[in-house]
């Protein structure tokens, strides 16, 4: 253990008691995708207020499905297979950091709440970022959930920007690939927020490289999920809907569309054992703006998506067929000039 702020020798025997407690309850729901899902659920479902984590879970669930998309019908014919791995890599790494480092988070709240005392003392030993800890000293007194719902969303994308975003090896092998521009340009890598109705909502970005326009899309999903008039459906949605990572988990809704019937993300990748880095805390070397905190959303485009969902697909499974056809066109003109040279 690492001795920050508070020296372990000055903590309460219910402290380190506590301490151990979320590690060993970080360690064993960190294990793979399904099982971050299956926690913030479960999390939610114990703790409403808190609503980042219904968020996470829906974030989580299209995570889950853009993994399982690796090894489907469509992109192994235009994907190389290391192009595949260094991706579920990129997906992977990004969604283990959120976890690691926003679960201990909710599970002192807990604690602060069963114990009536908050305990966000004891947030440091999680390697907790000095805006996060404000923050939820802050929500202890103000009962703030809408600022909290925010901060959690501004912290888990500052936090995740040099690790994974501005790594040289993922800015290399993914966010800079005309791959990941394609997906960018066109809004292909789209958040989903499905309904056991047949809809679709959700909201995409552009320039998913830069801080601010992740966090403005938190915002926009969380503005969506949580709407008055929709959050029963997304919640019904999360609650009937066991997470798979199969794109069958919300396509067996779907009027007139084919199921992809994609494979379970437990039968498609193994477990992947991550290092534990630690990085500097973000919130120390960079400003916090204030337009982070704004409420004002602007959604640029419809939020009811199902009809563009499915021409997106569309378009995406007849672009993929046709640079199938053309590289299999240079192969045989290949073989036919090399014939020919024998």
């Amino acid at each position: 253990m690492i001795f920050i702020a508070v020296k372990v020798f000055e903590l309460s025997a219910t402290e380190r008691k506590i301490i151990h407690s979320i590690q060993d309850l970080v360690k064993r729901n960190n294990i793979d995708n399904i099982a971050r899902t299956e926690a913030y659920l479960r999390y939610f479902q114990e703790n409403q207020e808190i609503k980042w984590s219904f968020l996470a879970h829906m974030v989580s669930r299209n995570a889950g499905w853009n993994m399982c998309d690796l090894e489907g019908k469509w992109f192994p014919k235009v994907i190389s297979k290391h192009e595949r791995d260094v991706l579920f890599q990129t997906y992977e790494k990004a969604n283990w950091l959120i976890f690691q480092d926003a679960f201990p988070q909710l599970l002192l709240y807990q604690y602060s709440t069963k114990n009536k005392e908050a305990m966000f003392h004891l947030l440091p030993f999680f390697h907790v970022s000095k805006f996060m800890e404000q923050e939820w000293k802050y929500y202890w007194h103000s009962k703030d959930h809408v600022r909290i719902l925010i901060a959690l969303i501004i912290n888990e994308q500052n936090m995740i920007q040099k690790p994974v975003i501005d790594n040289p090896f993922y800015r290399k092998s993914v966010f800079r690939t005309s791959l990941f521009s394609f997906q960018d340009w066109f809004h292909y890598s789209c958040v989903l927020l499905p309904t056991i109705h047949g809809e679709l909502f959700g909201a995409s970005v552009s320039g998913f490289r830069f801080v601010d326009k992740r966090i403005d899309l938190g915002k926009r999903l969380a503005a969506i999920l949580f709407h008055k008039n929709l959050y029963p459906y997304f919640y019904e949605f999360a609650k009937k809907t066991i997470h798979t990572g199969s794109r069958d988990d919300y396509e067996q809704y779907l009027y007139d569309y084919p199921r992809s019937k994609t494979t379970p993300l437990r039968e498609s990748f193994p477990v992947i054992n991550h290092s534990d880095e630690r990085f500097k805390d973000w919130s120390k070397l960079k400003k916090i703006k204030p337009k982070w905190f704004s409420h004002t959303i602007h959604h640029r485009h419809p939020v009811v998506i199902t009809k563009w969902f499915k021409g997106k697909q569309k378009t995406l499974h007849k672009a993929i067929l046709m640079k199938e056809m053309f590289v299999r066109k240079l192969h045989f003109h290949k073989r036919e000039e090399e014939m020919m040279e024998d």
